[in-house]
């Protein structure tokens, strides 16, 4: 039990600065777990939110924005496509399913989108599951014109939404008090939670939105994308060159997956960004433990050289000093789950409130057991140059009388 007891004592000895080195550690190993694991969940939980659909028809545009604004609800429309538009993709021997969506205006920040019955009856937005009501009636259930609406089960916690409840819509995507339309709608139905962005919409019958007053009235057959399931993958590549290729006046954004893994090559440089920081305050923090110990070799002279006079091996001293350093790293680590447990949940929050996009906090990873061991050894790695020192420590000349 000497070198435990050892060790022990040292850390003791040395408290404060063994709580800030420790840290340190704490922060880089959580900041470096929790940059790796939203990451990772994000480009997968993105890539393969496509309630359900393979691909997107709009306006002449980037399809990147096109598949935000219609599955993700982030982006403004690019423009409206006319009812004959959607008839005619409806139509087409390759197309499954084809949804229509109307957007431009909100409840409180919250996007209103108009649609049709048949998304809510027809789509699995995962395999073997479809949208459900968890309180309240059907999905527009009375009429196509009716003023219903639906709310998703994130917006309705969040505006604090119940079945009977009325609103006024207000246009536009950003909230603005002066801009409320007349037209009164009333909750006939809270959403049960997908954990995708359907959960942040106030869903209303596409004719809500079409004819809202202080729309344009030229427009109020119009659509502003068309969401699409294809009987084939193959189909997707006919469809692109038709529209895409041969056509200049909309736009089909396929296959969904692949355009939202285009946005996390565009935004890779930011990832890097905080990794690299992550890898900086690893260095700082192994750097602290070197720093650490080393200075305190001055103070432990005589107490190394009396453990040597009492039997104690170089390489024991040797040992010790590392494993010092080693526990330190131990003791960071273990305070490094705590601050990555808490920044992801705090990330996951935001994600979700912003794109309705849910990370799973408790999801298991190498990285979660990799990135601890690995500051543990470079924790252990700073300590060598002190034990070199406390190694080579000269038993006679510490111990000899000073006068």
């Amino acid at each position: 039990m000497t070198l435990p007891l050892i060790i022990y004592r040292s850390l003791r000895q040395h408290a404060l600065s063994t709580i800030i080195t420790a840290g340190s550690i704490a922060l880089a190993c959580g900041l470096l777990m929790c940059v790796w694991m939203v990451k990772t969940q994000s480009q997968t939980a993105f890539t393969q939110t496509t309630t359900g659909f393979d691909a997107v028809l709009g306006a002449r545009g980037a399809k990147l924005q096109l598949v935000l604004n219609a599955i993700f609800h982030l982006e403004a429309s690019q423009g409206n496509l006319a009812w004959a538009d959607y008839e005619g993709i409806k139509r087409h021997p390759a197309v499954k399913t084809a949804i229509p969506i109307a957007v431009g205006d909100n409840l409180r920040g919250y996007r209103i989108v108009g649609t049709l019955p048949e998304l809510f009856e027809k789509v699995e937005f995962a395999p073997g599951k479809k949208f459900l009501v968890a309180l309240g009636g059907k999905f527009f259930g009375s009429a196509p014109d009716a003023r219903e609406a639906v709310a998703g089960a994130f917006a309705a916690q969040k505006l604090g939404l119940k079945v009977g409840d009325t609103f006024k819509p207000f246009h536009g995507l950003a909230f603005d008090e002066k801009n409320q339309h007349e037209e009164v709608f009333t909750v006939v139905g809270i959403m049960a939670s997908t954990n995708t962005p359907v959960d942040r919409v106030i869903w209303i019958p596409l004719k809500g939105v079409q004819t809202m007053s202080g729309h344009d009235a030229k427009a109020a057959t119009d659509v502003s994308a068309v969401l699409i399931q294809l009987r084939a993958a193959s189909a997707g590549f006919m469809l692109d060159m038709m529209y895409n290729k041969q056509g200049n006046r909309l736009t089909l954004a396929y296959p969904v997956g692949a355009i939202i893994a285009e946005l996390f090559g565009k935004i890779a440089w930011f990832d890097q960004v905080l990794t690299l920081v992550a890898y900086l305050v690893a260095l700082v923090a192994a750097g602290s433990v070197l720093a650490s110990i080393y200075n305190s070799m001055s103070a432990r002279r005589r107490d190394l050289a009396i453990l040597r006079a009492l039997g104690a091996r170089r390489r024991m001293i040797f040992g010790a000093v590392v494993a010092e350093a080693a526990c330190i790293g131990v003791l960071g680590a273990v305070v490094g789950y705590a601050v990555y447990f808490g920044l992801l949940t705090g990330v996951a929050e935001v994600i979700r409130a912003q794109t309705g996009v849910v990370l799973e906090v408790g999801a298991k990873h190498a990285v979660l057991w990799i990135c601890p061991l690995a500051m543990i050894g470079l924790c252990a790695l700073g300590g060598v140059v002190p034990a070199i020192k406390a190694y080579r420590t000269p038993v006679a000349e510490t111990l000899a009388p000073t006068s």
